[in-house]
């Protein structure tokens, strides 16, 4: 049973959502990419049979497997797909970037351009779930940032065969090539490169501790995403909201993993209550009914607040990755909600909104780095640079000063460079 906790009356340390160390999987990741690195294909097509059970002739997807899983998908779903796709792009156009130019001055001229990374891959989980959500939330922005080759790895059933709700939606947003490949090793051979895969500028995309660990071990290499944790969700609600409704939220992300964590926050201890005992209603009527209760009851929790601005100031502490503000007037604290991955307002705004259709992004930072980290967007896949002119009688206009300014750093080769020109 999930556990109630009045604020003023527990340490402050566990009103914290837990992080999850990787540690136990070092050394084996670091073990997958080494030999990906040396064996490139023949390590993949090993660790596809060891790991998905699948005897591959080839790692890629072809394009007729992409139109019979397309065709294989029911017509209703497509359509639902291609709405959903449709609102990501709404959102996530606003989001572009334009290069700029300053020459307001004579002689001088800076300015910076926005420019896509090459090539981007695309991590999309299999396993005991297919989530085709994440395929248009990850491949959209890409297409959108001009990205000119949209890579996708993704684990094989053991028939060898991609889910194929996974293929049609990767053929709604554009992606361009993909592979049958999951685990520690998709992220090396994306990294890297093999003599099939091409290697990416760019790793985006969720996955298990060993996809996590892989992406943290290969940074440097190529860039990162972030190095996500289990799910979260804290619902901010006061009285008035309905324990049923708050109950199904929380349980929407204790499925996902029994490491997810799902947090109420209110001002109301009749709500935290009723929540309390709904939540035991709810659990036994899931699909994932086992997934959410070891959820529940491990790392879920009510935190009890004297009052909604107290507890408005306990959401920003934990900075979640998903966070409903359950009021009647939710953009009258909108402002107060200072850290946040992605924020649900009103008593009709389910996070399952953000997984799948609404538009914003839901590959969202975890475990308190909202505090310090935005959701994934256009800007992920663009990188910036600036440049510099100036004319010689700019340049001696300021020469002396640049010159001055190097020498308090000790640095006399730097003021040279600046006055050299006007000793001839």
């Amino acid at each position: 049973m999930i556990r109630i906790m009045e604020y003023g009356q527990i340490d402050h340390s566990e009103i914290f959502i837990r992080s999850t160390s990787s540690a136990g999987v070092e050394k084996t990741v670091s073990e997958i990419i080494a030999d990906v690195r040396a064996k490139g294909d023949k390590a993949l097509f090993a660790y596809c049979e060891k790991f998905d059970g699948a005897k591959l002739d080839s790692l890629a997807v072809t394009k007729a497997e992409i139109e019979e899983a397309r065709a294989a998908v029911e017509p209703k779903f497509i359509e639902i797909l291609e709405k959903a796709a449709a609102n990501i792009r709404k959102f996530h156009e606003k989001q572009v970037r334009t290069s700029f130019i300053i020459n307001d001055e004579n002689g001088i001229v800076i300015g910076q351009k926005v420019i896509p990374v090459d090539r981007a891959g695309l991590y999309v989980p299999g396993g005991t779930a297919a989530y085709p959500s994440t395929v248009l939330m990850d491949a959209i922005p890409a297409k959108i940032a001009g990205v000119r080759e949209v890579v996708m790895v993704t684990p094989p059933g053991k028939d060898g065969k991609i889910n194929p709700v996974i293929l049609a939606a990767a053929s709604i947003a554009g992606v361009d090539k993909i592979f049958k490949l999951g685990g520690a090793q998709a992220v090396a051979a994306l990294a890297y490169g093999t003599e099939s895969v091409p290697k990416v500028d760019k790793i985006v995309g969720p996955g298990n501790a060993y996809v996590a660990e892989a992406k943290k071990q290969v940074f440097g290499a190529v860039s990162i995403d972030m190095i996500a944790g289990p799910s979260e969700i804290l619902v901010l609600a006061d009285g008035g909201a309905n324990p049923k409704h708050v109950a199904a939220d929380l349980l929407s992300q204790a499925e996902h993993d029994k490491m997810a964590s799902a947090v109420l926050v209110t001002d109301s201890m009749d709500l935290a209550k009723a929540v309390q005992a709904e939540l035991e209603v709810q659990i036994s009527k899931l699909l994932r009914a086992e997934i959410a209760r070891v959820s529940i009851d491990n790392n879920g929790k009510i935190i009890v607040a004297d009052d909604l601005m107290r507890a408005i100031e306990i959401a920003n502490d934990i900075a979640p990755e998903h966070l409903e503000l359950c009021v009647d007037n939710p953009f009258d604290y909108l402002d107060s909600i200072r850290h946040a991955g992605s924020i649900f307002m009103g008593r009709n705004c389910p996070e399952a909104l953000g997984d799948y259709f609404a538009g914003p992004n839901h590959t969202l930072p975890t475990c308190g780095t909202a505090k310090f980290s935005s959701p994934l967007s256009v800007d992920d896949f663009v990188k910036k640079t600036q440049y510099t002119y100036y004319t010689k009688d700019a340049l001696a206009r300021v020469a002396e000063d640049v010159a001055y300014f190097a020498g308090k750093e000790g640095l006399t080769a730097h003021a040279k460079s600046a006055t050299i020109r006007f000793e001839e």
